[in-house]
C-alpha cells in the first residue's frame, strides 16, 4: 500500500525593507506577509526580543499554536468517533526555546494544557486516553525532536451541557 501524501504551500514575502535593504542589522524591519491561496494573509514579524513588531505573529508563537491546534483537531475527531460529546475546548499552550549562545537556538519543550468540557454522559477516563492517542497521532508533534507534553483536564458541563 502506497502512503498517502499531502502537499502544503505558502508564499512568504519580506515587507521590512525600509529603503536600504539589510545594509545594517538595525536598519531593516522584520515584517513579512504569509499568503496561502484562498485564505486571509497572515502578517508576521520576528519576536520582539529579536527586533520584531510585537503586534504581529512571530514564528515561535505560530509554532506553539500549530502544535496545540493539531492536538485539538485530532482529539476532537477521536472524541466524536468514540461518542464523547465535547462541549468546549481551550488550551493554554507554552513552549520553551533555549538559545545556544552563538545566535541560534531551538525549542526544547512544549506543554499543551487542554481543558475539555464534556457532557454528563461522557466517559472522563476515555477522554484522558483519547488525549494520549491524539498526542501519538499529531502530524506536527510527530515532526518534532523535543518533548511535547500534555496536561489535560476534563470537566463536566453543569446542567447536563445545556447552553
Amino acid at each position: 500500500m502506497t502512503a498517502q501524501r499531502h502537499q502544503y504551500a505558502a508564499r512568504l514575502v519580506w515587507t521590512g525593507n525600509t529603503g536600504q535593504g539589510t545594509a545594517t542589522y538595525t536598519g531593516y524591519g522584520r515584517e513579512y506577509t504569509v499568503t496561502v491561496d484562498g485564505k486571509p494573509d497572515l502578517l508576521g514579524s520576528s519576536d520582539p526580543a529579536f527586533r520584531g513588531d510585537p503586534t504581529r505573529h512571530n514564528p515561535e508563537d505560530l509554532f506553539v499554536a500549530s502544535l496545540a491546534a493539531c492536538h485539538m483537531l485530532f482529539f476532537l475527531s477521536l472524541a466524536a468517533r468514540a461518542g464523547i460529546r465535547v462541549l468546549a475546548y481551550e488550551d493554554d499552550a507554552e513552549g520553551t526555546m533555549a538559545m545556544d549562545g552563538v545566535g541560534g537556538g531551538k525549542f526544547d519543550q512544549v506543554v499543551l494544557r487542554p481543558r475539555v468540557t464534556i457532557d454528563e454522559g461522557s466517559d472522563a477516563e476515555l477522554v484522558a486516553q483519547l488525549h494520549v492517542v491524539a498526542h501519538e497521532r499529531c502530524f506536527i508533534a510527530n515532526s518534532c525532536n523535543f518533548a511535547i507534553r500534555h496536561e489535560a483536564t476534563v470537566q463536566r458541563a453543569p446542567n447536563g451541557g445545556a447552553s
